[in-house]
């Protein structure tokens, strides 16, 4: 168990990480965006680069096109960001001293609701606007099966708790 601990804890790093990179890029793109700074125009307008901060570098390349800005760019960001964020939730469930907690199924659950719901919803949503491209849909199959995945480990860690329970009563 030391060695899953261990995956555990550099995964939950890994993907605190990964949340907050994507996070710092919203934040900072739609910063971006709404001050019009370090963006420059091209293609005639019709698409934009966001440039490193301090540099006339480019780190984004979007579509000039609100429709595009708010359902292809910033609406996958923002749940990428979640996602790993909720992630991070999931390892850290076996680094800790306790396994079977309330807590922990807790976390569980925010994961499979947030994979089994969200995306398909998102996607739908956005089809109303916009194309939506056929990887988004493969994207959706694999959080659903993310989703229903850890909805198997949550109904477990359920059951693992009332057993650990149960074995506290008659200790």
């Amino acid at each position: 168990m030391a060695r899953v601990k261990i995956i555990a804890k550099i995964l939950y790093y890994i993907s605190g990480v990964l949340a907050l990179g994507y996070c710092c890029i919203v934040l900072y793109a739609i910063g971006c965006l709404v001050t019009h700074t370090n963006i420059n125009p091209y293609g005639e307008g019709k698409y934009l680069h966001i440039l490193y901060p301090f540099t006339n570098t480019p780190f984004l390349n979007i579509d000039n096109n609100l429709t595009y800005i708010l359902l292809d760019f910033l609406l996958p960001l923002s749940l990428y960001t979640i996602f790993f964020w909720l992630a991070a939730g999931v390892f850290k469930v076996f680094y800790l001293p306790k396994l079977f907690s309330t807590e922990n199924i807790v976390r569980l659950r925010r994961f499979y609701l947030f994979n089994l719901f969200v995306p398909g919803i998102a996607a739908l949503f956005s089809r109303l606007f916009t194309e939506v491209e056929s990887v988004v849909w493969g994207l959706i199959v694999v959080h659903l099966f993310l989703g229903i995945f850890t909805y198997f480990l949550a109904a477990i860690f359920k059951q693992g708790l009332r057993l650990q329970n149960e074995q506290d009563l008659f200790i």
